[in-house]
């Protein structure tokens, strides 16, 4: 599938056979590291205690983020054809994998602010985009990853996923059991018989499961979190941020 494709709406997409990923147990430090990153990144602000985040980090001897040799994750990229939660060629030179939540704020932000642009990559044959939703904040959580999954089993799931973060916000807990979501999908045109069908699936659920294992092993326990061409990142950071190492990721790949 290219990037200007998609599935006829009333396709079905199998789900890709389930694989491990091998992650190195050092990796899971990378999210500590990270944090101070962002202490270096953000001198302006101000932590509880009123000292600035820079002072703090130089306090505690943290290194700055430009001399931190930082673990190549591109083994978390799958580059699977039948992965329905993918968009963009499997042969773009960049991947990014999104590890998200439907109930992050920043996630829902950040999916409505900067995927935009970011699609404009993907457009071109540039950037291919993997989601993997790790639920952190629990079974509504699940549910709904469950429930966008079943849409991306209909070739549908950029429509569901904008559904569920319409105009940059998350939805309320009713907004998330399973009679909203269902309803939620026959709004959108699915095909609900089936769609049920895949929300209640065990093959579904165990997906679900395994990305979020994925998450796990690789220390996303903040949403969202990224790879983007095997580096990590951390946070609903500003556009530029995603352009510039896109931009960087696209430069290393080479013509």
């Amino acid at each position: 599938m290219t990037a200007a494709q998609s599935p006829e709406p009333g396709a079905r997409q199998q789900l890709p056979a389930r694989r491990r990923f091998l992650v190195p147990a050092a990796i899971l430090a990378v999210t500590a590291l990270l944090i101070g990153a962002v202490l270096w990144t953000r001198p302006g602000e101000e932590q509880s205690g009123g000292m600035p985040a820079e002072s703090i980090a130089q306090e505690q001897a943290l290194p700055h983020p430009s001399e931190v040799a930082l673990p190549d994750l591109s083994n978390a990229e799958t580059r699977d054809a039948a992965d329905p939660l993918a968009e963009g060629p499997v042969d773009a030179p960049v991947a990014m994998v999104v590890f998200t939540d439907y109930q992050c704020p920043y996630c829902a932000r950040w999916t409505h602010e900067t995927l935009p642009e970011l699609r404009e990559y993907v457009d071109r044959g540039e950037l291919r985009i993997e989601w993997r939703d790790v639920n952190v904040y629990g079974e509504d959580s699940v549910r709904a990853a469950r429930a966008s999954l079943a849409a991306a089993m209909q070739g549908r799931h950029s429509d569901y996923q904008q559904a569920l973060f319409e105009d940059g916000e998350i939805r309320s807990t009713a907004q998330l059991d399973e009679q909203a979501l269902i309803d939620l999908a026959e709004e959108l045109g699915l095909d609900i018989g089936q769609f049920t069908e895949d929300l209640r699936s065990e093959e579904v659920a165990r997906t679900i499961a395994d990305h979020a294992a994925q998450g796990v092993e690789l220390g996303a326990v903040t949403t969202p979190s990224f790879v983007i061409g095997g580096a990590p990142s951390v946070g609903a950071q500003p556009t530029a941020h995603f352009v510039a190492q896109i931009d960087e990721a696209l430069e290393k790949a080479g013509p």
